[in-house]
């Protein structure tokens, strides 16, 4: 985005949010898209390595589109016309079998849809049992969805089909997240003596008013402010979010995001909607779910509330006492947003001997950190760098993650986790992209200089949406920011916790903030990391 010579400039001329610019590279031919650069300001310098992983990862979360024009509502998705039928669905299943479902969509006319591009999620369940486990979907570009699952468990198993969006509101996210960066916005507070201002700030800001450069020295992270009439840009105190803009879609565009519509409505069966599965014979049925692979999809499943991952032995952690010797004499830090910040309540609640410290730190926004001197443990959270909408954050604790990375020492008794997704969701992806390359830069020199430091990362997880909601963050955004960071983080040495697939197979409503049953399992996923079980 910013050449170097920019980052030291306290202020520079705004410049409009999108601009032509018929001088720039396309991707490379196997994306086939030609993209606006984001901003008027000059692009990121990115090397030639950098530039092939950046095209790459947009190429591979690249959406199938409508055909071209203007699609009228009845002609759109409609999750009541559309139905799913079990392939085959009285054969003898048995557990380690794959079950295949094909879902048909129809618009509100009743027509079969002749193209693909839907968002839908998929899991199957077992009330009962309290055990669920999520589909992988193969999209047909032909209005025809294959959804294939991994049968995990005997006894009856009931298949569920949700359309999230439609394709003609697939189309209008894309829309937004290109050309509407601003939908959410952020505002700075400036103050010298009795005297304050407050400004709106981002990632870019349109116009040509003068702006305060906030650029970080070190990571070139872009950040801008609108300077102040009076005050200096050094006289900056604090961040927080400024809001949300309305009035984003045109009343055609609106009708694709209605609640009891088409916003995460259920797909029902054309026949049965569940199969009956028996246990493997003769076989040890604790052994079968070890996949060698570790991208095997599902990566795990819900069985009596437990979570258990198909790639690695999980220890479940139900007392205290437990927890404490897994962590005892260890440095926890958790970095992200408020998911993460999650796990610092739920450990700092569970665990009687880690005791809060209280650091006069703002509600929900920190930094926190919580300290157990009987057993040597600290833990500490820390949020994002901007954009991050949070109310108000201290200028001075601003932190981006790839520096204070860069400020830790590591070591067998360091244990770091990190999510960062959800207040990227309103950006382009290149804006992501950029983020994750400088935390994995960190990561890579921490664990070059302490190769027995342990990195945790937390995906992404589903939430409740509505007609708001999902212009700013819905689900689609998360799973494409989420492929990204997966595929950014495979080849290093950092675990998972698939908050995604956790949140996704059970059978809690869907929650920004998963409840204290989800949040436990994650936790026992990430002390698993911590504390392997001896096998």
């Amino acid at each position: 985005f910013f050449p170097p010579q920019h980052l030291d400039d306290d202020t520079v001329s705004g410049s409009n949010w999108i601009k032509e610019n018929n001088d720039q590279p396309s991707l490379s031919q196997t994306t086939k898209i030609t993209r606006k650069p984001y901003c008027g300001y000059e692009q990121q310098t990115l090397s030639k390595r950098e530039q092939v992983e950046q095209e790459s990862l947009l190429a591979a979360i690249q959406w199938p589109k409508p055909p071209d024009g203007k699609i009228a509502f009845v002609q759109s998705t409609d999750p009541v016309h559309s139905d799913f039928a079990i392939v085959r669905p009285s054969r003898f299943f048995k557990v380690g079998d794959q079950l295949e479902v094909l879902v048909r969509m129809k618009d509100f006319q009743g027509k079969p849809k002749q193209y693909g591009g839907d968002y839908l999620q998929a899991r199957i369940h077992s009330p009962l049992l309290k055990a669920g486990a999520t589909g992988r979907i193969v999209d047909c570009h032909n209005g025809l969805y294959k959804v294939f699952f991994t049968l995990l468990w005997p006894g009856e198993v009931k298949v569920s089909v949700t359309l999230v969006h439609p394709s003609e509101a697939i189309q209008v996210l894309l829309r937004l997240r290109e050309e509407r960066p601003d939908r959410v916005y952020f505002k700075s507070s400036f103050k010298s003596g009795r005297y304050s201002e407050t400004t709106e700030c981002n990632v870019c800001l349109p116009g040509d008013l003068p702006v305060c450069n906030f650029t970080d020295l070190y990571t070139g992270e872009p950040w801008f402010c609108y300077k102040p009439r009076k005050l200096s840009c050094a006289s900056r105190i604090s961040h927080a979010k400024g809001g949300y803009q309305k009035g984003l879609l045109t009343q055609e565009e609106s009708l694709f995001f209605q609640s009891d519509v088409n916003i995460k409505r259920p797909i029902l069966s054309r026949g049965p909607d569940s199969v009956i599965v028996k246990p493997r014979p003769f076989t040890d049925s604790s052994s079968m779910d070890r996949a060698e692979d570790p991208t095997v999809s599902p990566s795990g499943y819900f069985y009596e509330d437990h979570w258990r991952p198909r790639t690695h032995w999980i220890h479940h952690f139900n007392k205290s006492d437990d927890i404490s010797k897994c962590l005892q004499g260890k440095v926890i830090h958790l970095f992200g947003d408020s998911t993460i910040r999650q796990w610092f309540e739920y450990l700092t609640a569970v665990v009687p001997d880690l005791v809060e410290f209280n650091l006069g730190s703002p509600k929900n926004v920190g930094p926190f950190m919580s300290v157990d001197l009987k057993h040597n443990i600290l833990l500490k959270f820390r949020c994002h760098g901007p954009p991050i909408r949070f109310t108000t954050v201290f200028s001075s604790e601003l932190r981006y993650i790839a520096n204070e990375l860069n400020g830790i020492v590591g070591g067998r008794n360091t244990v770091i986790a990190i999510t960062i997704w959800s207040h990227f969701s309103t950006f382009p992806v290149e804006v992501y992209i950029r983020r994750l390359r400088n935390i994995r830069r960190s990561i890579i020199q921490l664990l070059d200089r302490s190769p027995k430091t342990l990195i945790i990362i937390r995906t992404a997880n589903v939430q409740e949406l509505g007609p708001e909601v999902s212009l700013f963050n819905s689900d689609w955004y998360s799973l494409q920011l989420d492929s990204v960071m997966r595929k950014m983080f495979s080849g290093i040495a950092v675990h998972f916790v698939d908050a995604w697939e956790m949140s996704l197979a059970h059978y809690l409503p869907h929650n920004l903030h998963p409840k204290e049953v989800i949040v436990r399992n994650q936790i026992d996923a990430f002390l698993s990391y911590v504390c392997p079980l001896q096998t």
